[in-house]
Order: structure tokens, then C-alpha cells, then sequence
């Protein structure tokens, strides 16, 4: 096989040329197989000549099974030889039919991923928690213990940001999911559109306005409900003393709850840190994307594998999209357009480590690759290899090895400047 292509508008036209000994093989076997398909009078199962089959099927349709064959089983070999990862299905021109005892040529468009490059390949410059446990973080995870103990008392004024009110919700338009009598808001979860919380601010029991809010979906129109106020309540923790301690959590008083708390906390962060620190290096790393819009068919790409993915997870819990979706108050729409975001951010994240991976000039080797497979756990690494090669999969796997190799300098190197987040995060709460 020889292959010769060019790049333009990140499209690549690869021209193929399989030699006409290849060629005779396929068009054999596709003789043999339509012997055996069909029933040809006089003749056993899989014994028909060629030209009887040419006189009851045609030659060219023998010979269109053939060129299928070629390019299809070819497809793997192809990408390989490129070691590329197309964004979409490849676009093949120029098909004629392949013919006994000649080379067959063909040509194919693959759509490649765009390869923008950064504004800056220095070390990221990054915040992260220290390492050691602070005592506004044991003070941050206390208050979270102390929540579930928390009560829930009326109050006789207007809504305030931390309230939980009760409302009636009535659809006007586009918001039937909202819609319905007696349900509990918590202000500032998130939740529900930030227009629908400032629209509850101030207001007071018995108290009826129109909120509206266009929904973060492209083309969406602008949606509204009619809330009335049925109820305020303020959120109440209880003193925490060393008896509630011991009463509630099981501790000897205080001092032994904070201490129980700081071993776990110091336990989550020896786990979380590292990959925290690859978060933050990377989405840092992404901002320095020059490219002001993502390029669709990527996006796309990485929509429906984010989208499997998800599906997938929610299928080994035993549960279905539907119920997902109604579970958690959302609309397809709106998931469907968090989906896309959250595919855009992982889309320039991917293509910023490929410019980092370019610019420091990672190679991949055959160690790289045997490594990635046993990390996998794959009993037979070899077979995987094989089967990887023939599905045109392994050009996948050195883009991974790239990005990881890349990641890994871009963590080392990076400038961390350590910020007790917990602390912070009270005094902005206390503001």
C-alpha cells in the first residue's frame, strides 16, 4: 500500500494505492463468497464459475462487493500510516471499480481537528490549597457536619439571599418544569436561573411577581413564571458544645471532633491534590487557546463521546436518562446545552496539550504504548496492539500518550502560589 497526502484547511486527501496483487486477492474472495451466497442452477454451493456468476449477478456488483472490501478493511491501515484521529467519517473520492490484475486507487478526505497554537508555552502560574490542613478548612467541613443538624425557623420579613422560601410557581411561558404548588427554593443553590433568585429577593409572603429569563440554549426564547410567596424560613445550626458533640457525632467534645476532622481532611487531600493541580494546570494552559471559536465538527466529536460516556454511567447504575433528567428537575434542552459546554471546555483543553505536546516535541514510543495497554490492565497486550491496528484506533491512543506526556511537564513545571480557599470563602461570606 502507498499513501501520499497533504494537509490544507485542516482537511488532509490521502490518495491510496493498494497493489494489484492485493487487489486479485479481494476480488477472489468476493467470487467465493457470492459462490457460496447464492444458489447457481447445476453448479454445488460454492462451486459456480465466474462467468456464471457474472451472467446472474453482473460482474460489477461482484466487483462493487470487492472495492467495498478494499477500502473498507484498508480504512485501519490508513489512519495508521497518517496517525491521525479524523473528527468525523472519512469523505472518499473518486471511487471507480477495482479491475483483476491492476493497482487500485482511490482517494479519501478526513476532517482533522484544528491546531491553533498558544499565546504563551511558559509554565502556568496556578493557586492551590496547601498541603497541610488549615483551621478554616476544619472549620468549613464542622459547619458542614453541623448542617444536618440544622432547623428550619419562619421568619416575618422579605427574602434574603440565604432564605429558604416556600412558593407557588406558576408557568407563563416555557418554564412547565419549574411549575407547581408549595415547592422549597434554596437561595443561591444554583440550581434554578440566577434571574429566578433575583427576582425573590425582597419580596414578602402572599407577595406574586413575573419572573423571566431567557434559557443558556442557542435559539432559545425567553421564558417566565408567576411566583408567589408562601412562606420564609431561616436556616438555624445548633451552639456546638462538647456535649452535642459527644450526643450527636459519637466524640469525646470538641477538640476530638476537630481532630477526627483533620485526619480526614489531610486523608482527602493527599488523594485530591495531585489531581487538582493537573486541573488547574491545564484549564490555566486552556485560556491561552488562540482560537476564538470552537471548530463544530470537533466540538461535536467530543459531544457524542462525552454524551456515551454519560449514558454508559448512568446505565451501570440502572437508570435511565428520562429518569435522570426528572430526578434532577432538568430539561433535555438544558442538558443538552450544558453538555455542549462542557464539551467546548474539554475541546480546548485537548487542543491546547496538543500545542503544548507540538512545541515541546513529545515522541510516542513502543514502550509508551505497551505501557498504556498494561495500565489498562489488558492480559494480552499484543493482541490488543493487533486488534487497535486493524480498527484504525491506535493513533487514538499516541494522541493520549502525547497529552499525558504533556500534562506531566505541565505540572511539574507549573508556579504554584498556596491559598487557604476555606479561608477566603468565609471572610467573603462574612462581607
Amino acid at each position: 500500500m502507498n499513501i501520499t497526502s497533504e494537509v490544507k484547511d485542516a482537511k488532509l486527501t490521502a490518495t491510496v494505492t493498494i497493489p494489484a496483487a492485493d487487489v486479485d486477492a479481494v476480488i477472489k474472495k468476493a467470487y467465493k463468497e457470492a459462490a457460496k451466497k447464492y444458489r447457481f442452477p447445476g453448479f454445488r454451493a460454492g462451486k459456480a464459475p465466474r462467468p456464471v456468476i457474472d451472467s446472474a449477478l453482473g460482474k460489477e456488483a461482484v466487483l462493487a462487493q470487492a472495492t467495498n472490501e478494499l477500502i473498507g478493511s484498508n480504512e485501519g491501515n490508513v489512519l495508521n500510516e497518517l496517525d491521525i484521529v479524523p473528527v468525523k467519517e472519512g469523505d472518499y473520492q473518486q471511487i471507480d471499480l477495482c479491475a483483476d490484475g491492476t493497482d487500485y486507487t482511490y482517494t479519501v478526505e478526513f476532517t482533522l481537528r484544528p491546531a491553533p497554537a498558544l499565546s504563551s508555552y511558559d509554565a502556568v502560574e496556578i493557586e492551590m490549597p496547601p498541603a497541610e490542613v488549615t483551621e478554616a478548612e476544619i472549620d468549613q467541613q464542622v459547619d458542614m457536619l453541623m448542617g444536618y443538624h440544622a432547623t428550619f425557623e419562619d421568619v416575618e420579613r422579605a427574602v434574603e439571599g440565604s432564605d429558604y422560601v416556600t412558593v407557588d410557581i406558576k408557568n407563563v411561558k416555557g418554564a412547565e418544569a419549574l411549575a407547581g404548588e408549595g415547592r422549597m427554593i434554596a437561595m443561591g443553590s444554583g440550581n434554578l436561573p440566577k434571574e429566578f433568585d433575583e427576582g425573590l429577593l425582597g419580596m414578602n409572603v402572599d407577595e406574586t411577581k413575573t419572573i423571566s429569563w431567557t434559557p443558556e440554549v442557542e435559539g432559545a426564547e425567553e421564558a417566565s413564571v408567576e411566583v408567589t410567596v408562601k412562606g420564609v424560613k431561616e436556616r438555624k445550626l445548633p451552639e456546638l458544645t462538647d456535649e452535642f458533640a459527644k450526643t450527636n457525632f459519637g466524640f469525646d467534645g470538641i477538640d476530638a471532633m476537630r481532630d477526627a476532622v483533620k485526619l480526614e481532611i489531610e486523608s482527602d487531600k493527599s488523594s485530591q491534590l495531585p489531581q487538582l493541580k493537573e486541573n488547574r494546570a491545564v484549564s490555566k494552559l486552556a485560556e491561552r487557546l488562540e482560537l476564538d471559536e470552537m471548530d463544530e465538527d470537533y466540538e461535536q466529536s467530543v459531544f457524542q463521546e462525552l454524551g456515551q460516556n454519560f449514558l454508559q454511567s448512568l446505565s451501570a447504575r440502572g437508570m435511565s436518562l428520562d429518569g435522570w433528567l426528572q430526578a434532577n428537575r432538568i430539561s433535555s434542552d438544558e442538558f443538552i446545552s450544558d453538555l455542549h459546554r462542557q464539551a467546548n471546555d474539554v475541546a480546548r483543553e485537548s487542543l491546547a496539550l496538543d500545542a503544548l505536546a507540538r512545541e515541546l516535541k513529545v515522541e510516542v514510543t513502543e514502550e509508551d504504548v505497551d505501557g498504556e495497554f498494561e495500565r489498562a490492565g489488558v492480559e494480552n497486550v499484543e493482541a490488543s496492539k493487533a486488534q487497535f491496528l486493524a480498527d484504525g484506533r491506535m493513533p487514538a491512543i499516541r494522541d493520549s500518550i502525547r497529552r499525558s506526556k504533556a500534562v506531566d511537564w505541565l505540572v511539574e513545571n507549573a508556579k504554584v502560589t498556596e491559598v487557604d480557599e476555606a479561608a477566603r470563602a468565609a471572610e467573603a461570606k462574612a462581607e
